[in-house]
């Protein structure tokens, strides 16, 4: 009986002490403090039925102060005005240009084969693949560039800082900086060439041309949902350079509105994330009730387990722990402080969360994304 305590003591533990090492060591977008080159850098945006929020991201990115650079959205068979909007947008500036989606072939995934058709149109040097929802400060693409050449990544992925408002997103959306914070120790992203330590977020990811082609570009993960963190592994099986960043409210992204879009959201990518296997995501789902939940159950209900000591002190130095390294990620990333107090309820909206891919894996063969089923076909790293 013992045993468990000391596995989850231990744990918690072991993710506090990345998640301090994180917080200290962590890249933050800044400022562009000097002049570091200025290359082409073409900044690539799929768009699917994107009419709500398109206008906002292009408006936020023609507004940069770095000068060298282009713009390029792909209208992936959007049935809104997404292709409207940004069309009257292009006839103001220049360096915007809206391309029409081919259709898609069978083997590839939607997201994948339009930043590959975007990759196809580029002009530049540099090629930042941003989602729709994505929104720049006016001084954000001059920090990137000046973080990209001061560190000499071959990919540099920027974690935007995540905008929250309904419980739903609250109480799940900030679980991402955990996993990244929590989880990853940062040397190791960044200096060892172990895929098991590769990350990124397709929210926001900076490429130099060459390493992009070298990897094979979206073509070589053309059937992954996770095509961000695969082709992150398969940069560094290059040998090529990975570096991350907090996007440092300089990069900003409100993922989802509500509930059933976070739900769904989440649902589509969390089966990949366990290599698209039931059983890896039910150990998981196991592995969190038991680190950020029994101890709040021990803590309450102890007291009928007389032979496990130190109750009450130790159930509450774990739950303490499980809050702190919480709230720690939240305020290295900008979230709410107090929701930390809330990690139960996030757990089991997780679950909730499992629990629906694992459904839509049993009914529909893959998750269920704007009105397409997704189903992978996994690409060798």
């Amino acid at each position: 009986m013992i045993a468990i305590p000391v596995a989850v003591t231990l744990v918690l533990i072991g993710m506090a002490a990345i998640a301090v090492l994180n917080s200290l060591l962590f890249p933050r977008l800044g400022r562009a403090t000097r002049s570091t080159g200025h290359p082409k850098v073409s900044i690539l945006i799929p768009a699917r039925n994107e009419a709500a929020v398109i206008g906002r991201t292009v408006r936020s990115l023609l507004a940069q102060s770095y000068q060298n650079f282009e713009i390029i959205v792909l209208d992936d068979q959007s049935t809104d005005d997404t292709a409207e909007i940004v069309r009257d947008l292009g006839e103001r500036s220049s360096r915007l240009r809206l391309i029409k989606g081919q259709p898609l072939p069978a083997g590839w995934l939607g997201k994948n084969w339009a930043c590959h058709q975007l990759a196809g149109a580029a002009e530049g040097e540099w090629l930042i693949f941003s989602d729709a929802d994505v929104t720049w400060t006016p001084d954000a693409l001059a920090g990137l560039v000046a973080e990209m050449n001061q560190t000499r990544a071959d990919l540099l992925t920027v974690w935007p800082t995540q905008q929250t408002e309904s419980w739903g997103e609250r109480l799940t959306v900030p679980l991402m900086a955990l996993v990244v914070l929590g989880y990853l120790p940062l040397p190791l992203v960044h200096h060892t060439p172990w895929a098991a330590f590769a990350a990124a977020n397709g929210q926001c990811m900076a490429f130099r041309r060459r390493a992009y082609e070298l990897v094979g570009g979206h073509n070589a993960v053309r059937g992954e949902v996770l095509e961000d963190v695969i082709l992150a592994r398969r940069l560094k099986a290059k040998g090529l350079r990975l570096r991350m960043a907090d996007g440092a409210d300089r990069v900003n992204c409100r993922m989802y509105p509500d509930w059933p879009a976070v739900r769904d959201g989440y649902a589509k990518n969390i089966l990949a994330g366990y290599g698209g296997r039931v059983s890896f995501l039910l150990l998981a789902t196991v592995f969190h009730w038991l680190v950020f939940l029994l101890p709040w159950v021990w803590l309450g209900l102890g007291w009928l387990i007389p032979d496990l000591p130190a109750w009450p002190l130790w159930p509450l130095l774990l739950v303490g722990l499980g809050i702190g390294i919480r709230a720690l990620t939240a305020v290295v990333t900008r979230q709410r402080v107090l929701d930390a107090l809330l990690m139960p309820a996030s757990v089991l909206l997780m679950t909730r969360i499992a629990f629906q891919a694992i459904w839509w894996q049993r009914r529909y063969g893959g998750p269920l994304w704007k009105g397409r089923v997704i189903k992978q076909n996994h690409a060798p790293v």
